[in-house]
């Protein structure tokens, strides 16, 4: 089952995929994931909201391959925040998620 929580902030999410072994930025180190989709899936799902600006909205993805490399992946919702990567994370499956 897929695990979505709602944190008061990025890096509370952050650490508890940290403590979870999910150590490796996929913001930055995302050469594998972005040639390789299909390897990847997503675990958990962290949001996080704003209190009133929606610029300040983001999620957190604890994301894993099929080798068990362990990672995460943060997103704004800015219209700025768009990246190749990003785009990439709509080909990776969801846990737990039947008939995409």
């Amino acid at each position: 089952m897929i695990h979505t929580y709602n944190y008061g902030s990025v890096s509370k999410a952050l650490q508890e995929l940290k403590e979870l072994g999910f150590v490796i930025d996929f913001n930055i180190n995302n050469s594998e994931f972005k040639s390789n989709p299909h390897d990847f899936e997503i675990v958990h799902i962290y949001r996080y909201e704003g209190d009133s600006n929606p610029d300040d909205e983001a999620t957190v993805y604890g994301i894993k391959s099929k080798s068990g490399k362990k990672g995460v992946f943060v997103s704004g919702y800015a219209a700025n925040s768009e990246s190749d990567s990003a785009r990439f994370l709509i080909g990776l499956s969801i846990k737990s998620r039947k008939g995409l």
